[in-house]
């Protein structure tokens, strides 16, 4: 079976900065669904810009949106049977280890999103995730490192991973992850932030972990 995940980041993951969160996450989805899904997402961000005169090939960040804005798409989109938001939520002080390479850090951020939030609800059979990410902070020598290393890690498994990046501005599929992570991140930075949107994001329709405790918001419990 085939399934796609798009992710990006919030947050800095660098160990120097003043932000106490890191967040890594988007969205899980069937192949039959997925343009589904980018289509409603490019539906509502045409309507975004026509309504306020952005140009066309501007990119809207998580930031641009209303909450009646992202409350409309997050209604729109849950009702895909096969959607899934995932988050993993870092938090920075209570880690033991300062954080050296980002990207290698980053590597391993995917790892535990794999394991906290998708793998416990696969059935056991043959699995090709496609993750696709933006390329934004990837190095040119690095751009097989996480292919590399999930499908290593997972050597056990039944799984393939492949690994693509796009330039977030033109690709819809990341800006809705961007829009799935950076809400949930905001819950944790500053609830107050996302409180009229929070509400909507449907109990069976998003899984949160955070790290380093491992507690379960979810599928979901937000309180």
């Amino acid at each position: 079976m085939e399934l796609f995940i798009y992710l990006d980041e919030s947050g800095s993951i660098h160990s120097n900065s003043k932000t106490n969160y890191f967040a890594v996450g988007g969205f899980l989805i069937s192949k039959k669904d997925k343009n589904k899904a980018i289509s409603i997402y490019r539906k509502n961000n045409k309507t975004i810009k026509d309504n306020r005169g952005y140009p066309l090939n501007m990119e809207l960040k998580s930031y641009h949106y209303t909450d009646q804005e992202k409350i409309r798409i997050f209604n729109d989109i849950q009702q895909i049977n096969s959607f899934v938001g995932i988050s993993v939520i870092f938090n920075k002080p209570k880690m033991k280890k300062k954080i050296i390479k980002s990207n290698v850090f980053f590597n391993y951020a995917v790892k535990i999103l794999l394991e906290n939030n998708i793998f416990p609800f696969l059935s056991k059979i043959n699995y090709v995730f496609n993750i696709i990410i933006d390329n934004r902070n990837i190095k040119v020598g690095d751009l097989k490192d996480l292919e590399r290393y999930l499908n290593t890690e997972f050597i056990l498994y039944n799984y393939k991973f492949i690994i693509k990046y796009y330039d977030s501005s033109c690709n819809f599929g990341i800006q809705l992850a961007d829009l799935c992570v950076n809400t949930i991140y905001n819950y944790y930075k500053n609830k107050k932030i996302v409180k009229a949107v929070m509400p909507y994001l449907k109990y069976n329709k998003f899984f949160i972990t955070t790290f380093p405790s491992s507690e379960v918001f979810g599928k979901i419990y937000i309180d």
